[in-house]
């Protein structure tokens, strides 16, 4: 995903969140800012916080992803995501993805 928004490739990012596409809120939200977040460089994962550390049951959580690319600063944002079948080998589906926030502030 955030290799799609260094590109500068909202819909890539849409297809990537088949939940949010088919919402008209977060569709028109995620292309407004995913596409302008185009940068130049090799993408690099700086954190990612987990919405949920051990998982037991299926659950909905936000974690924080933390990225950068090239020599770019940071960008961080707020991950939704969806925990399915833990105790079976379990899956996550990526829901939504927020615009940058400021590195220390709250995920909504």
């Amino acid at each position: 995903m955030a290799r799609a928004e260094a590109r500068g490739d909202a819909r890539a990012v849409l297809r990537m969140t088949p939940a949010c596409n088919k919402d008209a809120a977060c569709r028109a939200a995620t292309l407004s800012f995913a596409g302008k977040l185009k940068r130049p460089g090799e993408v690099e994962v700086l954190r990612y916080d987990p919405a949920v550390q051990l998982a037991l049951t299926d659950e909905i959580g936000t974690g924080r992803l933390a990225w950068r690319a090239g020599t770019g600063l940071p960008v961080v944002q707020c991950i939704r995501v969806q925990r399915s079948n833990p105790l079976g080998g379990g899956g996550v589906t990526l829901l939504a993805v927020s615009r940058p926030i400021k590195g220390t502030a709250p995920c909504p």
